[in-house]
């Protein structure tokens, strides 16, 4: 089984030695991300629903990279920096995945200068 490495096309800074995600058998694993300048590494946004919906376009633009779209993530984990901002974080994510959505784990998580970091797994469409 091999393994293909899947890179955010918009990424310049370097944020850490691991892959924007990895395509094996069909599955692409996204690492954790957050609202983050891909330019500068600036943490975009002070509030919960600027950084998630940050977070959710990078996650959207490296599985578009794999060839998937956000209906194919079956699984995500949500980490937040204080849990008390769930509803609101809930209400932008929602936006993101309608019909079936996938799988999730969501916990409050030591989170130094950002609010909210996910990661997801995604299955990409057979051809």
């Amino acid at each position: 089984m091999g393994k293909r490495e899947i890179k955010h096309p918009d990424k310049q800074v370097d944020t850490g030695a691991y892959s924007a995600a990895v395509e094996a058998d069909g599955w692409v694993y996204v690492s954790g991300h957050a609202s983050l300048d891909l330019a500068t590494g600036e943490v975009i946004g002070d509030d919960i629903e600027t950084q998630t919906r940050t977070t959710l376009e990078h996650i959207r633009r490296v599985l578009g990279e794999a060839g998937c779209t956000m209906d194919d993530v079956v699984k995500s984990t949500c980490h937040l920096a204080d849990i008390g901002d769930f509803a609101a974080f809930n209400g932008v994510y929602s936006e993101f995945f309608t019909g079936v959505r996938p799988a999730r784990t969501t916990v409050q998580s030591v989170l130094p200068g950002i609010l909210v970091e996910i990661d997801v797994v995604a299955r990409r469409p057979r051809e």
